[in-house]
């Protein structure tokens, strides 16, 4: 696998709504966790739709493992110009550090946004240029947006052998619980 889609949840559908909630380092090691073996295995980009939540905290992660892995590339294409406009300005200046940090960033759409056809546009074109996604997913708990790219990915899967990996909420609180567990003993 050479491109990877990242993507999941938007903050406000996990009950996260500031950057100091207790639950966002342990998304960001669940998703350290599957990428690892990836980029041992030759992963060269991660990609995302550039959203709050999951998709920012991706970033994030793959800016730290450029660390250890220099040639990783990241790639933001977001549905429309400007997503970020109508966030809080803490979230916007956020968004604009690790879009100025990513080896791309571009929009599908130079518009504003305009309907739901330009996030279509993004998933189909995300899709056509990853050989795989991975998402932060919980059939479990409530569906949330994650829901459509995941049907998407599942009929690609099918046709063409797309990889598909998942992190649930299971596997993020196992995570958490491990850690807090190792900090008692």
């Amino acid at each position: 696998m050479k491109t990877l889609l990242v993507t999941g949840y938007r903050a406000h559908e996990l009950g996260i709504y500031d950057n100091k909630h207790p639950g966002i380092p342990y998304i960001k090691k669940a998703l350290a966790n599957r990428m690892l073996p990836l980029l041992e295995e030759g992963l060269e980009w991660i990609i995302t739709p550039g959203q709050y939540g999951v998709d920012l905290w991706a970033c994030e992660t793959a800016l730290e493992l450029k660390g250890s892995y220099p040639a990783l590339k990241l790639g933001i294409i977001t549905a429309h110009a400007a997503p970020e406009e109508r966030w809080k300005e803490e979230r916007q200046d956020e968004f604009r550090r690790i879009a100025a940090a990513a080896d791309y960033y571009g929009a599908v759409s130079n518009r504003p946004y305009e309907g739901s056809w330009q996030f279509q546009a993004r998933d189909e074109l995300l899709m056509r240029k990853s050989d795989g996604l991975l998402l932060v997913y919980d059939a479990d708990a409530a569906e949330g947006s994650p829901k459509y790219i995941k049907e998407k990915a599942v009929k690609l899967q099918e046709e063409t052998g797309y990889t598909l990996l998942t992190i649930s909420m299971d596997d993020i609180q196992s995570m958490a619980d491990e850690e807090n567990q190792s900090s008692y003993d």
